[in-house]
This record gives C-alpha cells, structure tokens and sequence, in this order.
C-alpha cells in the first residue's frame, strides 16, 4: 500500500524540502501534554518538541531511515530517555496497542498515497488511539497552495468530511514552511484541531 522505497529516498538521498530542521511554527505554538503519538514523525522535530516540554512522545514513520535520523537527534539533544521513535504504518494505529491524549499529523493526510478510503481509514485509526476526549492536531496543504507541485491539496470540505464524526474544535488557515528549491517557501495550509 505504502511505497516504501518512496519515502527511503526522500531521507537518504537528501534534505526533504519538509523537514525543515525545526518544528514548524504553527505546531510549536500548540499545547502539547499527556501521552504525545506523532504520526509520520519523519525525522523527529515534533516529536522532540513534545519531549522538550516534559511529555515521553512516539514518534513513528514508516521510514526506517527517517527514524534513525530522529534517533540521533534524540541522542543529541539528550532527549533519548523521554523520546521514543518506532518504524510504523499510519494506517496500522489500531494494531499498535497503545493510546494517547494527543496525536500530531504534520504534512502526512496530505500526501497523494491517501485517497479517500484511505483517509477514513487513517482518521478511523487515529480514533483508535486517541483516549476518549484526546486531541488531533493535524496540518496539511490546502486549496489555496497555487500549482500542481508536491502533495495533494486538502480543501476544507474534505477535511470536515473525514472527521466528520470528531469535535472539530478549530479549523483554520495556516502556513506549512518548506526548504528552499520549491515554487514556494510556505504553502497555504489548513490547521485542524478535533477532538475524538
């Protein structure tokens, strides 16, 4: 289903124009307690932020070397004894066993793999893992990102659609910062918080 190899070389062949290097900012400035599960974590920067801030994150990838990357910054940053990074397939949460009070998905719906079964299927996951109550922030390119370049645009109709069952607390525009050699250095983004 997902095209392992894909995402292999967006880690080991160079810099993925979305791993920035830092969190982006519009999920820094958000409340991260609890039990954290950073679903496709890539190299880790979220994840690393929920651990800055005293929680003991997952992070989890389906990229083995993206999570080796995560690993290391772990180690650098002394964090390696609260952040946790696993390999995994966001569309296996309900096997993983565990739940949280947050999950993070920066830049994951968005990307062309998900189609619309796909999505219900990952929102029904995430549902999974979420405790009763918990909180999805979730970030991805909207509509309003000009070109046909990269991931897939969301439109907020689609968004209200799949999570249609959750409180959407908040849903509203964003930027999604991206490394230089792209059209853009921001795309028009969609932030959206919702509760299970």
């Amino acid at each position: 289903m997902t095209d392992l190899s894909r995402w292999e070389q967006a880690y080991t062949t160079r810099v993925p124009p979305w791993d920035i290097g830092r969190p982006q900012p519009a999920i820094e400035a958000l409340p991260l307690a609890g039990d954290v599960i950073d679903v496709g974590c890539g190299t880790g920067e979220h994840t690393l932020l929920a651990a800055s801030r005293g929680t003991s994150p997952l992070g989890i990838d389906i990229s083995p070397a993206a999570i080796e990357i995560a690993r290391r910054k772990a180690r650098e940053r002394g964090l390696e004894a609260r952040a946790r990074f696993e390999v995994g397939d966001a569309f296996s949460l309900r096997e993983m066993g565990e739940q949280f009070d947050v999950a993070i998905d920066s830049g994951l719906f968005h990307d062309h793999e998900f189609d619309g079964e796909l999505r219900r299927r990952y929102a029904d996951g995430l549902a999974h893992v979420l405790r009763p109550g918990g909180t999805l922030y979730l970030m991805c390119f909207s509509e309003f990102t000009p070109g046909d370049w990269g991931p897939t645009r969301i439109t907020r109709q689609e968004l209200e659609e799949v999570f249609g069952g959750w409180t959407i607390e908040r849903l509203e525009r964003s930027l999604f910062e991206l490394n230089p050699g792209l059209p853009l250095d921001q795309a028009d983004a969609w932030l959206l918080t919702a509760r299970r």
